[in-house]
């Protein structure tokens, strides 16, 4: 079972490596379910370590129905991953009943290519899933990411497994939000082959201006090892 890990800064990837990860999905302000992080930030990540690199493609917080001008952003922004080296995309778009923009996502998939293309959580506020999933396969979408259209996959876990099974092993469903060492035995019995997690512990640093108390989140080594000893069942 792979693990991938939602790295929300450097350190935060840094950690990912160095617990044994295998895979990445970089991006920035997971307070607001991710945004596009900055090009420092890819360089810095893909030049300075090894592991395998997903970027988050969305240009901002809120719905997944872009403008023209948004959509040139985002395809902008997937021309400068692959000319960093990144290994993979991670985007997503929908119209604006939140059905799946077959016309647009087709563009940056091949736009994309020759790196996967990892349709993310836009799915789950798509009106139904079973349709979204086959018009992603004919896509050729490699894998999608999604908690089961709850807030926390622990909850979408059964629609997750009837994900799974329609998938047929014709794309990967990524099961991702709210999983840690507590949980993640139960999709690794529910047999999938990869999992999601920020796997986030909470810094909170004092500041002496207004913003008072200033939370900061980072993947966690320790969080990462326990999750990844659960799923090889050594706990």
């Amino acid at each position: 079972m792979i693990l991938e890990i939602c790295a929300n800064s450097y350190q935060s990837a840094k950690n990912a490596q160095t617990a044994g990860a295998k895979r990445i999905e970089l991006c920035s302000e997971l307070s607001i379910g991710g945004t596009t992080p900055s090009y420092g930030l890819i360089t810095k990540v893909i030049h300075e370590l090894d592991i395998e690199t997903f970027v988050l493609i969305r240009p901002r917080s809120g719905n997944f129905y872009y403008t023209d001008a948004e959509f040139e952003i985002i395809k902008k922004d997937i021309q400068i991953c692959k000319d960093l080296g990144c290994h993979g995309i991670v985007s997503g778009l929908l119209n604006e009943d939140n059905t799946i923009d077959l016309k647009r996502t087709r563009e940056l998939i091949e736009l994309s290519k020759p790196l996967p293309f990892t349709f993310h959580r836009a799915f789950d506020v798509v009106p139904n899933t079973n349709t979204a999933l086959e018009q992603l396969i004919d896509l050729g979408v490699e894998r999608i990411l999604t908690s089961g259209q709850q807030h926390k996959a622990i909850n979408g876990l059964k629609t997750l497994k009837e994900l799974n099974k329609q998938a047929k092993n014709r794309i990967i469903i990524l099961s991702g939000s709210g999983i840690s060492s507590k949980n993640a035995k139960a999709f690794k019995e529910a047999g999938f082959d990869e999992i999601h997690s920020s796997a986030s512990k909470v810094i909170i640093t004092e500041t002496s201006n207004y913003f008072g108390n200033t939370p900061q989140t980072v993947s966690s080594v320790k969080e990462i090892k326990a999750i990844l000893k659960v799923i090889a069942d050594e706990v």
